[in-house]
């Protein structure tokens, strides 16, 4: 028998796991998927020589033109808070993304009920971060005093963005800039900006590191002496051995590289867990150092 024929037919609802569990202490941690982005292998080092960036596709196993990056959201529950950091893609049919947007049919899945979360954290404005909370349906299906964390740089920042040193296919900030409009019009009186780093439950730190937009954010979960860092764009799957290489979403390159390479040294030193949101799924695992660059340490599945 074949047995992907007999899944199919069997008609489950997904063939691939979009979600994956980790316990830090006394706080759990829930890494959804929102689906894949396609998008051209350019975007993941504009700045790099062709060649050099070639060669890294090609020792990666990856096409040389496009492929799905990964898209990954993070639920917490920390007391008695469940924080969601990140909302995902939504759905914006001009781009034609169609696998991605995901994650509030993912979220049913696991048995969470919109309802139940208490703060919401963004790491940026950027649409694959926001656009879940576009949908239409979902604003009325969340709590009325829904507390939602967004660096007020961010905020200020997307009142008149700069995409002058970005460089991404077209039509992508036409959408960027809508979506990042329509968050701050429809979620506005429920927005809690914090300047520099902000505790929204226990053990649960977002802190301001500018770079990939002026106001991205990472959020550190420690508990029991275990840690885990969600970086959102931080760091992407090239930012390991090539820190250097500028991503075609960062909004000021040279500073991202900067933040990647603080927070990569940073967690190689500790050892803490990193997840991130465009590191395929479930992006959990570790940084080491190799000579002058790093090494990504994946973690082996825990079931």
């Amino acid at each position: 028998m074949n047995l992907h024929n007999a899944s199919l037919k069997s008609k489950p609802e997904e063939l691939v796991p979009s979600r994956y569990a980790v316990r830090i202490g006394e706080i759990d941690v829930l890494v959804v998927s929102d689906g894949v982005l396609p998008l051209p292998t350019t975007m993941l080092a504009h700045n790099a020589d062709p060649a050099s960036r070639a060669s890294w596709l090609k020792d990666m196993f990856l096409p040389p033109d496009a492929f799905d990056w990964a898209l990954n959201a993070v639920m917490v529950r920390s007391g008695d808070k469940t924080i969601l950091i990140d909302a995902g893609l939504g759905s914006d049919p001009n781009l034609h993304l169609p696998r991605a947007g995901q994650l509030i049919k993912r979220l049913e899945s696991a048995g969470i009920d919109l309802a139940s979360v208490t703060d919401l954290v963004l790491t940026h404005l950027h649409m694959d971060h926001v656009g879940g909370l576009l949908v239409d349906g979902v604003k009325d299906r969340l709590r009325k005093d829904l507390r939602i964390h967004v660096a007020a740089a961010e905020l200020k920042f997307w009142e008149a963005p700069d995409f002058t040193h970005t460089n991404m296919p077209q039509g992508f900030p036409d959408a960027l800039r809508a979506a990042a409009r329509q968050f701050v019009k429809m979620y506005g009186s429920q927005i809690r900006p914090f300047d520099a780093q902000h505790e929204v439950a226990p053990g649960v730190i977002v802190r301001r590191t500018g770079g990939h937009t002026p106001g991205h954010s990472v959020v550190r979960v420690a508990s029991g002496g275990d840690a885990l860092t969600f970086a959102g764009d931080a760091v992407f799957a090239v930012g390991f051995d090539q820190p250097e290489w500028h991503n075609g979403f960062e909004h000021d390159p040279e500073e991202a590289a900067r933040v990647r390479v603080r927070l990569l040294r940073d967690l190689a030193e500790s050892g803490e867990l990193l997840v991130a949101t465009h590191m395929p799924f479930p992006s959990v695992g570790h940084v080491a150092i190799a000579g002058d660059a790093f090494r990504w340490v994946p973690v082996f599945w825990d079931y």
